[in-house]
């Protein structure tokens, strides 16, 4: 490949492989520059690509010239099999570490996004770092996951060759390791989030009701409560949509939810979780859960403000009594074993951090979430679909109800906070199409659903 640069020519050679994984190669800015991009930011040029320094370069006879050179290397069919690029450490970015370590912000990460965790809030938040470090996502084909409940495969992801390699995954998919470890590089950080199972099962039973044949045939007022009483007269492994309903974290990490809970392979896959997972979230320690992925990113606070995506009105949220809240509990036993493990493991990552750093950290992003809904949100909070003005801001809501909360964005916000404003507050279907994404299946179910009143 050969690039103009002034009045001279530079040249690089690049293998037939390397060139079917490079996005461009164009004369950028003003006279004498030039712009290489690589295959993805942030990710080692893979060895067989020799970009030599200015001024040693062959000269080409033409301004852009592609020149396909035999392939001395096969492409590699993983990611991860490229080298982890060397990186200079400075000065730790915002983490406030008292040991004074030295970091440099990670741009390689995988959210393992669960359902009814919040995780569509930390989504926003991987987002925009991604989008303003001009970095490389996994995104779904045609629709807003990767064909959950089915499980994940690269072949799902828009665009994807052999060896491509991105630097951010993070929408719903029934997690596959081998196949995700394969799109990301070997230095990638893995995260998720998990929620308490009780609490966790009464926002599923009610959220995707709709979806699961099982609970159609619930009589009554209290439906949750009636299916609690006798579960296994209701719910059948084998329903559609079943997963929704029992051991809904274990079915999203890939595992049989159906399993005997006192299996000994239980115990094997959590471990298995612990060994593949950075860090795992807790949602009713939020914030001081983004101040350990703040820590463990080496991010800047600023990264990881954020506004509460997703959330249910109050007359939707059913109250759980001490009874039902032990019977949810043991209906999804092997979600409660999860859950206490990583709880576990949760409060000796902060025991490490410093309880009173911890404290004063929280504290911080509080406030500044704070003065950013004054900044940002017309009356400072969430409101009900109806009463949303823009439909660029109107969140996707459950079948047959509206009863997800969004946002009113100020009129008047000053040029500085105006463009974080609103990505801080677009719905997941929104900013996916604003980066780009193909939706058409998501889209064409949204007319389907418009269309009939759903």
């Amino acid at each position: 490949l050969c690039l103009s640069r002034g009045s001279s020519q530079v040249g690089v050679p690049v293998p037939l492989g390397t060139w079917l994984g490079v996005k461009r190669a164009l004369p950028k800015g003003s006279p004498g520059d030039f712009w290489w991009q690589g295959p993805t930011p942030g990710v080692s040029t893979p060895p067989h690509v020799q970009l030599l320094q200015a001024g040693q370069w062959p000269s080409c006879p033409h301004h852009v010239v592609l020149s396909l050179l035999p392939t001395r290397f096969p492409v590699p069919s993983s990611c991860s099999s490229y080298p982890a690029p060397a990186r200079v450490l400075t000065a730790a970015n915002g983490s406030g570490s008292p040991s004074g370590r030295s970091c440099l912000p990670k741009q390689n990460i995988m959210f393992m996004k669960t359902h009814k965790t919040a995780s569509s809030t930390i989504l926003n938040i991987l987002f925009r770092f991604g989008e303003k470090h001009r970095l490389r996502f996994a995104f779904p084909n045609g629709r807003n996951d990767f064909y959950y409940p089915s499980y994940f495969e690269r072949s799902q992801v828009q665009h994807y060759r052999p060896g491509a390699c991105f630097n951010i995954i993070g929408n719903h998919m029934r997690f596959h390791y081998e196949e995700v470890r394969k799109l990301l590089p070997a230095d990638t950080t893995f995260v998720t989030v998990l929620r308490d199972p009780a609490y966790l099962f009464e926002s599923s039973f009610h959220y995707f009701g709709r979806v699961i044949p099982l609970t159609w045939k619930l009589t009554g007022e209290d439906k949750l409560a009636e299916f609690l009483r006798d579960p296994w007269h209701y719910y059948d492994p084998n329903g559609f949509n079943a997963h929704y309903l029992q051991n809904l974290l274990f079915f999203d990490l890939g595992y049989d939810n159906n399993m005997n809970a006192n299996s000994p392979l239980v115990e094997e896959h959590i471990q298995e979780i612990d060994r593949r997972f950075h860090l795992v979230m807790l949602l009713e320690y939020f914030d001081e859960s983004l101040v350990l992925l703040k820590d463990l990113l080496c991010w800047q606070l600023e990264d990881v403000l954020y506004f509460k995506l997703n959330a249910r009105k109050g007359s939707t949220v059913s109250h759980l009594t001490p009874e039902l809240y032990e019977k949810a509990t043991s209906w999804n036993l092997i979600d409660a074993k999860l859950y206490r493990y990583f709880n576990a493991t949760f409060w000796r990552k902060v025991e490490a951090y410093g309880r009173e750093r911890m404290a004063k950290d929280v504290a911080e992003l509080r406030r500044e979430n704070e003065k950013m809904k004054s900044i940002c949100i017309d009356g400072g909070h969430a409101v009900d679909a109806s009463a949303i003005q823009e439909s660029s801001m109107q969140p996707w809501q459950p079948l047959g109800e509206k009863s997800i909360l969004g946002y009113n964005l100020k009129k008047k916000i000053n040029k500085k906070h105006r463009k974080l404003c609103r990505k801080m507050l677009t719905p997941e279907i929104q900013y996916l199409t604003d980066l780009g994404v193909n939706l058409w299946i998501t889209k064409l179910w949204s007319r389907v659903r418009d269309f009939l009143k759903w």
